[in-house]
């Protein structure tokens, strides 16, 4: 009688171990957290994203602000805990700073997005990335360890850039007289 219990127990783990691990292959949560250096000489990334509902995430549209990108996907508990992190800060920000996500996702999830924005109280644009994004290229490089999150200069520049969960006080410090 325990042997059958073991065993469904063994398999739930292992189907439960599948269920956080699997998905997309490229997008994934890193182990730790790592702060990615940044060149401060290179040029601005220039971006833009199609946004879920028509408010711009680009580089033209957060120029002249200090701005917060998120490179989330949907399924991941650390993309998550990054989304409520910035919609806690976006509250209080205000207009001060622009606030995005941009998913990792293909636009058939488009449906499956709105509805993660939805109820996670975003107030702030999120896109999906275009398919060279997504790739594993783009302006902002390889974001396929999710969450990464960049901070970008009024100047546009890339201040900070780091791979995995970054807390609401780490975004501040890096923002903090910039």
């Amino acid at each position: 009688m325990r042997a059958p219990r073991v065993a469904v127990a063994v398999l739930a783990f292992l189907l439960g171990g599948c269920a956080l691990g699997c998905g997309s292959e490229k997008a994934s949560t890193p182990v730790g957290v790592s702060q990615v250096p940044v060149a401060p000489d290179k040029p601005p990334p220039i971006f833009q994203y199609a946004s879920l509902d028509g408010r711009p995430v680009s580089s033209a549209a957060m120029r002249g602000r200090l701005a917060v990108i998120a490179f989330i996907t949907t399924w991941d508990l650390a993309s998550q805990a990054q989304v409520d992190f910035l919609v806690a800060m976006a509250k209080n920000d205000g207009d001060r700073v622009a606030y995005a996500l941009v998913t990792l996702q293909e636009r058939r999830d488009r449906e499956l997005i709105e509805m993660y924005r939805s109820k996670l109280g975003v107030t702030f644009p999120v896109a999906l990335a275009d398919a060279e994004t997504i790739a594993g290229g783009g302006p902002f490089g390889d974001v396929h360890s999710v969450p990464t999150v960049v901070v970008l200069g009024r100047d546009g520049r890339i201040l900070w850039r780091n791979v995995g969960l970054a807390r609401s006080d780490e975004i501040r410090r890096e923002m903090r007289g910039r």
